[in-house]
């Protein structure tokens, strides 16, 4: 386990743990504050490799390859905040956190436009199959072009898009098929403000009314274990064979295996996928088709996004050492000032 520190100006500061590589500019600020235990080599540590990093650091800044539950904590008996540097925290097993006294935080509203611009990206690749153009391209296909021959693929204008989770993201991405002139559906676990609906000009409907008449699906709601592969054989087959599936949510709301079965089947047309069932580890089903784009979980991955992530994860943590409401706690309970 390589963990670089700093030794320059150690006696009073607080230990904090950074499990992942960061800007040099933001390590740099943290230095100014806190002894810095930091794996800018940016391996992926083993659990126990994680416990024994928590070891004696009253804080850490995480992503959410971390995995931070009872186990992880158990000799963590200092540690007062974890941040993580995403807006989705399934990572976080939060009652265990919350039990141990340590402040959970995560990163919203900073990623909402990037993550929407690559959501409709990621649509309009998977639609009009992108990736298997290109690879028509280097396999030296080209002369093989004809009106019916070269990929076909689906449009996405003034059809009819489907958005399951309507949070930030989910509203973003519908303001963004306007332009499209596209219908917007959409399924939340609860309704828009008549408001809301109106700016996005999205219809809200049941999750099967969803799944049979739109011509593009997106996900983009948290995991839960309520919604682990909420998007099944049985979801999937309600849908139209023209449509598209595209998952930018988490990993585990689909059912990647039945997913790559209903592609070879041709149960639906294509599907867009950037988060995987356990990533970085990808269904090999998946790998075998052609009527799938795959990304690795690059959604918030523009350098300006990024930043602000880690800088906003850096500001929650500082605010928790320093006595203060971290701006974006999770475990609000645990604040007692």
């Amino acid at each position: 386990m390589n963990i670089s520190v700093n030794t320059q100006a150690l006696m009073s500061k607080p230990k904090i743990f950074v499990a992942r590589a960061i800007f040099p500019e933001a390590l740099a600020k943290l230095e100014e504050s806190f002894e810095v235990l930091s794996n800018q080599a940016d391996r992926i540590f083993t659990p126990q490799e994680l416990q024994k990093a928590l070891s004696g650091v009253v804080g850490a800044l995480v992503t959410g390859s971390e995995r931070i539950d009872a186990g992880a904590l158990s000799e963590a008996s200092g540690l007062k905040v974890v941040a993580n540097i995403s807006v989705g925290y399934n990572n976080f097993d939060v009652p265990a956190m919350s039990t141990a006294g340590v402040m959970a935080s995560n990163t919203p509203d900073v990623l909402t436009d990037t993550t929407a611009d690559f959501g409709f990206a990621l649509l309009m690749a998977t639609a009009r199959r992108i990736t298997e153009s290109e690879h028509w391209i280097r396999n030296g296909k080209w002369d093989q072009w004809s009106i019916v021959n070269n990929p076909l693929g689906m449009d996405l204008h003034h059809s009819t898009l489907g958005i399951i989770g309507m949070g930030r993201i989910g509203q973003g991405i519908a303001k963004r098929a306007l332009g499209f002139g596209m219908k917007v559906i959409y399924h939340n676990r609860s309704r828009l403000s008549e408001a809301d609906e109106k700016a996005c000009d999205a219809t809200y409907v049941s999750k099967e009314d969803l799944l049979r008449n739109a011509d593009h699906v997106i996900l983009v709601l948290p995991y839960t274990s309520e919604n682990h592969h909420m998007i099944g054989a049985k979801e999937i087959a309600l849908m139209k064979p023209s449509a598209t599936l595209v998952n930018i949510a988490r990993g585990g709301i689909v059912d990647d295996l039945a997913l790559a079965q209903a592609l070879k089947a041709g149960t639906i047309f294509a599907a867009g996928l950037d988060v995987f069932e356990g990533e970085p580890k990808v269904n090999p089903e998946l790998l075998k088709l052609s009527n799938v784009v795959l990304a690795p979980h690059i959604a918030s991955a523009t350098e300006k996004t990024r930043r602000a992530m880690v800088d906003l994860a850096v500001e929650n943590l500082s605010a928790a050492l320093d006595g203060k409401r971290p701006p974006n706690l999770i475990n609000a309970e645990l604040f007692k000032n």
